[in-house]
């Protein structure tokens, strides 16, 4: 019987031949490299490139998953660094499908960084009937509440969403020099010190029913330039294992405050534990809320946690606003005793827009 030459090798080498044309690369391309130093590389490649993929395919698909795809998507920026991870591993392996495969990642990853628009209403119009400067801080169970006052002394907004204030942080904020400063007020205590939160205002300021959770979440109506300003603080409960129901619940109520306004100025400030890359978070935005860092150029600045930012950490306090509020500036700050960054944001006030 007659054979080829190119079989007669294989026969001799004791292997098929391998397949030719497109089967053949797509071959290559799923296969292993071979040696065991090579091979070895390739498989430590795929969990970080795994990772990566998991968490950026909820991001593509526009939901938050379960854990610890939440947890994953409030720092979905520093996936870059498992995906370079891989693609180091895959070119040391000489492993193209796990070269391509961390490029992918790394691109659609890059996609996802870039700001979140969502709904975000036009530009106001009109002439500016005040100017105001609101501060959103999270003092952690009450502890930074020194580290407030000496900022309100500082820079003195006129609105003020306190988180985590117990009850030495309202006797704080009950003193003669906040009085005088902030005439108005509203403080919940809650049966933690985590749970209570307060509004401070330099405008006259009437109580409204705030949103429900398993932390206070005061709401009210401030009364600016002759303008109705709905003032509602924000903390739904951390995405921990076992509580991301209960935080997806709640952040849905902060967006169904925020669809019902029915045309009228609102503000949404606070400690949202989420990201614009939260699914959650994202459908508040869709509602017409501008985000007052989005807006001024400094989205994705880490406001928690405080220990490693501004080089390491997620934005999860926001400062929302509606048509009528046009974000000017965007200022975080430091507070000695949490671990919070606080939010200033300088907005303008514009008439009641259509």
């Amino acid at each position: 019987m007659e054979t080829t030459v190119a079989e007669d090798q294989a026969a001799g080498h004791g292997r098929p031949l391998a397949p030719r044309g497109a089967r053949g690369a797509v071959a290559r391309l799923l296969r292993l490299p071979g040696g065991r130093a090579r091979r070895w590389a390739a498989w430590c490649a795929m969990p970080p490139l795994a990772l990566v993929s998991v968490v950026v395919l909820a991001r593509a698909a526009d939901t938050d998953g379960i854990t610890p795809i939440p947890q994953l998507l409030a720092f979905l920026p520093w996936l870059l660094v498992p995906a370079a991870l891989g693609l180091l591993l895959s070119t040391a392996a000489r492993w193209p499908l796990g070269c391509g495969w961390a490029l992918a990642a790394a691109a659609a990853t890059g996609w996802f960084i870039q700001p979140y628009d969502g709904g975000s209403p036009p530009e106001p119009r009109g002439p500016v009937l005040a100017r105001l400067r609101v501060m959103t801080a999270n003092l952690e169970f009450g502890q930074a509440r020194e580290g407030l006052l000496s900022a309100l002394r500082r820079e003195r907004p006129d609105l003020v969403a306190v988180q985590e204030c117990d009850t030495r942080c309202a006797a704080a904020l009950d003193s003669a020099a906040v009085r005088g400063a902030y005439p108005y007020r509203s403080v919940a205590l809650g049966d933690s010190a985590a749970a209570g939160s307060a509004i401070l205002s330099r405008h006259p300021l009437t109580r409204a029913e705030g949103v429900r959770g398993t932390l206070r979440m005061p709401g009210a109506v401030v009364r600016v330039a002759g303008q109705r300003l709905r003032v509602q603080v924000a903390h739904p409960m951390p995405p921990m294992p076992g509580q991301v129901d209960l935080w997806r619940t709640e952040l849905g109520r902060l967006r169904a405050y925020a669809a019902g306004r029915d045309g009228e100025t609102t503000l949404v400030a606070g400690d949202f534990n989420a990201t614009q890359d939260h699914a959650a978070f994202r459908a508040v935005l869709d509602t017409g809320l501008r985000d007052g860092a989005r807006a001024t150029g400094v989205s994705r600045t880490p406001s928690w946690p405080s220990t490693t930012t501004p080089v390491l950490g997620a934005q999860i306090d926001h400062v929302l606003v509606s048509r009528a509020l046009r974000p000017r500036t965007a200022r975080f700050l430091d507070l000695p005793h949490t671990d919070h960054r606080a939010l200033l944001v300088e907005l303008d006030l514009y008439g009641q827009q259509s």
